[in-house]
């Protein structure tokens, strides 16, 4: 699927949300309550071992059904290894121009990760389809706000400090989708196997954005 194409469906749903695991058949159930709930866009990071692994069951068992992407994806040999397993997007908490260079290349999706005006202007250039303003919760929506002053052109997706308080803020303030994480995929309701709750979460978020847009 285009890059282009990648970045439009979720900029449609507005929610990526941003998950730590290194279970894959977990990580699948999870993924089957956000798309109940609405949520197709599905960031996993490379926090943990084998997060490639992961990466590659989710997207042998989901395919279309979802937009997979890799986070904390901090050098381009880690981006390819990602979209070797099925990774359809890149995010990355820096600005790495080889890491941009190399998701291109494979036609991927990349979002760069930036908090200044100059890094934010930096990763834009670069080439970053979509820049990751983090981690956002140092500066909340009226930063963002600032930012898009400015840098209307530039599409901005905040992480950190998104929750069911906040969102519409970030909305408000210009951001073309929201990544969430702990305050989506709950710790505990992954270690509980309460997937009601995931999924109850995911039609809370999706519910926000459709009504921010309608307005």
């Amino acid at each position: 699927m285009p890059r282009e194409t990648i970045v439009q469906k979720i900029s449609s749903t507005g929610i990526v949300a941003v998950i730590r695991a290194d279970n894959g058949e977990i990580l699948a159930d999870v993924t089957q309550a956000l798309i109940e709930g609405g949520v197709t866009a599905i960031e996993v990071t490379f926090t943990v071992p084998k997060a490639h692994k992961v990466l590659e069951y989710v997207a042998d068992r989901f395919g279309d059904q979802i937009q997979l992407g890799a986070g904390t994806v901090l050098d381009a040999e880690t981006a390819r290894i990602a979209i070797l397993a099925g990774a359809e997007f890149i995010v990355s908490p820096i600005v790495d121009l080889p890491t941009i260079e190399i998701s291109h290349r494979y036609d991927k999706a990349m979002m760069a990760g930036a908090l200044t005006p100059t890094e934010v202007v930096q990763a834009w250039q670069a080439g970053s389809d979509v820049v990751k303003i983090f981690p956002s919760d140092l500066t909340g929506p009226s930063y963002l706000k600032s930012l898009k002053g400015p840098l209307p052109q530039v599409r901005m997706m905040p992480t950190g400090g998104v929750n069911l308080d906040t969102a519409e803020s970030f909305l408000k303030a210009g951001a073309c989708a929201l990544g969430v994480g702990g305050s989506l995929v709950e710790k505990s309701a992954i270690e509980s196997g309460n997937l009601d709750r995931i999924r109850d979460l995911a039609q809370q978020y999706v519910e926000i954005v459709q009504r921010f847009r309608a307005q």
